[in-house]
């Protein structure tokens, strides 16, 4: 267990109070009456280079703004705080993701936080549980973050420190029927999902409930991670007359299948390929050239989003904006996403009668009910415990027609219907 913290102040006082006295004054700078109660750390650990570096490019600048605005520290139940974030890159190595978490630990962090995929999420969250450190995640599948850990359908959860929020298979689902229906096709779709723990768990959840449904699946099978010849599934696909492609895979093997699908004649049967966990940014579309544009996507942040940062106060097109004005490129979900995080995470130190009790932490984590610029986090009325499910949007990339050479439209808002549909689904081949 955590031992209590000596208010840094306390130094910081002493310090400050001999050279006065030795000077002879009885005065008391007023700065001294405003010091510190204490500090809060806070880790956080996302995707900033590798293969994985897409979901973590925007993270910089969101931690900027949240340094900004807790530039003068936190009052929580009376006290005064000064808050650090101690952000670390994992490199997208699901082993190094869990080094750092270990290394955050040893150095007293008060709240973890992780961000986008199973590769950096589970490993911290599995140090965090270990070291009883209350831990906030999102941007994963919460089923291949709940079972993909070892919790069992029906069984109490195994997990007392670490939490997690947004979409699911169920969410998904919701979507994929929704943006589907919007087209007629033959009903006939291929999956292609990656032996990891997005793949897996999606395959398990999704697959029955496609085929209740009413569509027909094809499955060739889990591809591992790195695979760069896809010309088997492509020639399964296309014998199987498939209208719809569903996969799951990171942006570097998606561009290596859909290129090859091209060469193979795949991308002319195609009405709607429906890609998830890449697809999400402009940089994974763009790199396809002719090929990208009417690729379905799912939004788990738009701009358009009608909620504000709980945090900074920025709404989504505030926050949007002034990323393209200080980085020169288009916004991206993960603008969204990742402040959402922060915003969750410091509501609960608020909301915590000691923010440097981990127990009192991780129990504000346990009752928070909040709306964050994703929109709302409630882990108090969850599918399975420590989960708060959230919306995953039905969305498309088309050809720009402002300064953008794609733009990101919204096709369908089965889940969050506060989110406001911009656009009609496009056929891919035509």
């Amino acid at each position: 267990m955590k031992s209590n913290k000596r208010h840094s102040s306390e130094v910081w006082f002493t310090k400050l109070l001999v050279p006065v006295l030795a000077a002879g004054s009885l005065s008391m700078p007023a700065s001294v009456l405003a010091a510190d109660d204490g500090t809060i750390n806070i880790g956080f650990i996302s995707p900033r280079t590798g293969p994985l570096a897409s979901f973590g490019k925007t993270d910089g600048f969101i931690l900027e703004q949240a340094r900004i605005a807790l530039a003068d520290g936190m009052t929580i139940q009376g006290k005064h705080y000064k808050v650090n974030i101690l952000d670390r890159d994992s490199q997208s190595d699901p082993a190094r993701a869990g080094q750092l978490a270990k290394e955050l630990i040893n150095q007293g962090v008060d709240l973890m936080l992780a961000v986008s995929t199973p590769e950096v999420i589970n490993p911290v969250a599995d140090a965090s549980e270990a070291a009883e450190v209350p831990m906030l995640s999102t941007v994963m599948p919460w089923e291949a973050w709940y079972y993909g850990r070892g919790a069992k359908p029906g069984e109490p959860s195994p997990f007392k420190w670490t939490y997690h929020f947004g979409f699911g298979a169920g969410e998904f689902y919701k979507t994929y029927m929704s943006q589907w229906d919007l087209l007629e096709t033959n009903k006939r779709v291929g999956v292609m999902y990656p032996n990891d723990a997005d793949g897996n768990a999606i395959r398990g959840a999704l697959v029955p409930r496609f085929k209740e449904a009413g569509y027909t699946v094809i499955d060739p099978g889990a591809y591992e991670t790195g695979t760069t010849d896809f010309s088997s599934q492509i020639a399964t696909f296309k014998a199987e007359k498939v209208e719809i492609i569903n996969t799951f895979p990171i942006p570097p093997d998606f561009a290596a299948f859909w290129r090859q699908s091209a060469q193979q004649g795949l991308h002319r049967q195609v009405k709607i390929i429906q890609v998830a966990k890449t697809g999400l940014f402009p940089a994974d579309i763009e790199v396809l050239g002719s090929l990208g544009p009417k690729i379905a996507s799912a939004a788990y942040w738009h701009k358009s989003f009608p909620y504000s940062s709980s945090l900074t106060g920025q709404n989504g097109t505030q926050l949007a904006d002034l990323w393209e004005k200080e980085s020169g490129e288009q916004w991206t979900q993960q603008l969204g996403a990742t402040l959402s995080l922060l915003d969750a995470g410091t509501e609960a130190l608020k909301r915590a009668t000691d923010p440097n009790s981990r127990e009192a932490v991780r129990d504000a984590i346990a009752t928070l009910n909040t709306t964050t610029i994703g929109g709302k986090v409630d882990f108090t009325s969850g599918p399975v415990p420590n989960v708060s499910p959230g919306p995953i949007i039905g969305a498309q990339w088309v050809k720009g027609t402002g300064k953008h050479q794609l733009d990101y439209v919204i096709t369908e808002n089965v889940t969050d219907p506060n989110v406001p549909v911009t656009h009609p689904l496009l056929q891919y081949n035509r």
